[in-house]
């Protein structure tokens, strides 16, 4: 009985990061139902996470904006923008993937430098200033593709970004042996991160959950990683974006809770004024935050234009949008502050779900807008409702 009140008050005490895993499963349980078991096959959950995958990565970039109390949103158009000149690189200049990769990562950094300035350092609200890079870009995307519409790319190192899958090594009983051995490590990861943060936490004389409880968590995530990854391996495994996407989130989440940086940002977001008058430079951080956003909208964007092999003029439509939409279905806070780089990721994934159940169960496209529509907002009350109680 101990038990079970522990852990009812560990899930309301942390209902704003338990709340997003606990939708998705229900979201994942009820579709796996409703399409007798063909949401949750192997071939499904490779392409939903691959179609997340560009969404996700501007997620990231964007709950940090949000946690900072701004927007931004130029970063579809950029994205798609961006892809454009990456394949303009390929094709017209026939530069390699290693050289048009890092030199497009450069430039949507350096443009959301530009957006960081006009923001911190001449007082333009990001709004306005964003919303005019939008318009921008989306001329500047039109303009690069208006001789031919589509630029087809036959590159195959740079399509293998957003179609290939990692190599197997061999086959075990017709799973992919690397993969095994990634979600394993994966696993070991996850494990040791959080028995690490639970002893610091200890060392410090923070609260920390009981070890029933604590053991209990371990094992739930530890399993739902090795279903998902035994569900790829049964396909072809993880795939490049996937791995990307991982990588982004471990680099991000390490930044956000291990470093000053990472605090730095959360001062600047839950106060601003106090924050400055703290010692911590504001218009730095919002140079920061903005160059990064630029940076994720340019890897965005290179991983749109390799899953469709071209670029074209309505790449990056509503991206911003959806990346906003994931920010705030995993957790960021409207108010600032408050939000996680894997709540991001989690939020990309439930909208991806919801669109591939969707999908299967032949909604029509009109009924999948409101229901996204519905989730979006339920998320921004539950922020609204939550942060009343807390108050």
């Amino acid at each position: 009985m101990n038990f079970y009140k522990e852990a009812k008050a560990l899930v309301k005490a942390n209902i704003r990061d338990y709340g997003m895993y606990i939708a998705l499963t229900v979201i994942m349980l009820t579709f796996t139902i409703m399409t007798d078991g063909l949401f949750m096959s192997s071939r499904n959950i490779s392409n939903l996470l691959d179609s997340a995958g560009y969404i996700a990565v501007l997620a990231v970039g964007m709950t940090l904006v949000i946690v900072i109390r701004h927007i931004d949103l130029s970063v579809g158009f950029l994205a798609g923008f961006l892809g454009a000149i990456s394949a303009i690189f390929l094709t017209q200049l026939g530069l390699s993937v290693w050289i048009t990769i890092p030199i497009i990562l450069l430039l949507g950094a350096m443009i959301g430098l530009l957006n960081g300035t006009l923001i911190a350092k001449l007082g333009i609200p990001a709004f306005v200033a964003t919303l005019a890079g939008m318009l921008i870009f989306r001329g500047a995307l039109l303009k690069v593709t208006e001789k031919t519409g589509t630029i087809i790319i036959k590159d195959e190192q740079f399509n293998a970004i957003g179609n290939g899958f990692i190599p197997s090594i061999m086959q075990v009983n017709g799973l992919h042996l690397l993969t095994l051995l990634v979600g394993f490590v994966g696993i070991l990861f996850y494990i040791y991160n959080d028995i690490s943060n639970r002893r610091n936490k200890l060392t410090y004389g923070f609260d920390v959950m009981s070890k029933g409880i604590f053991s209990v968590k371990l094992v739930l995530i530890s399993a739902i990683i090795a279903y998902i990854t035994w569900i790829l391996a049964g396909y072809n495994g993880f795939s490049w974006t996937v791995i990307i996407m991982i990588i982004v989130v471990i680099i991000y989440h390490f930044l956000t809770s291990k470093t000053v940086l990472g605090r730095h940002i959360y001062a600047v977001g839950s106060n601003p004024e106090a924050a400055h008058l703290s010692g911590i430079n504001v218009q730095k951080i919002t140079y920061i935050v903005f160059g990064s956003m630029g940076m994720l909208a340019a890897l965005s964007g290179i991983l749109f234009t390799s899953r469709l092999q071209s670029a074209t003029t309505t790449a990056g439509t509503l991206f911003e949008l959806d990346a906003i939409a994931a920010a705030y279905v995993g957790g960021v806070s409207s108010a600032g502050g408050v939000g996680k780089v894997t709540g991001a990721i989690i939020g990309a994934i439930v909208m991806a779900s919801l669109s591939s159940g969707m999908n299967l169960l032949g909604v029509g496209i009109s009924y999948q807008y409101i229901i996204r529509g519905a989730v979006l907002a339920g998320a921004v009350i539950f922020d609204v409702m939550t942060r009343k109680q807390r108050a």
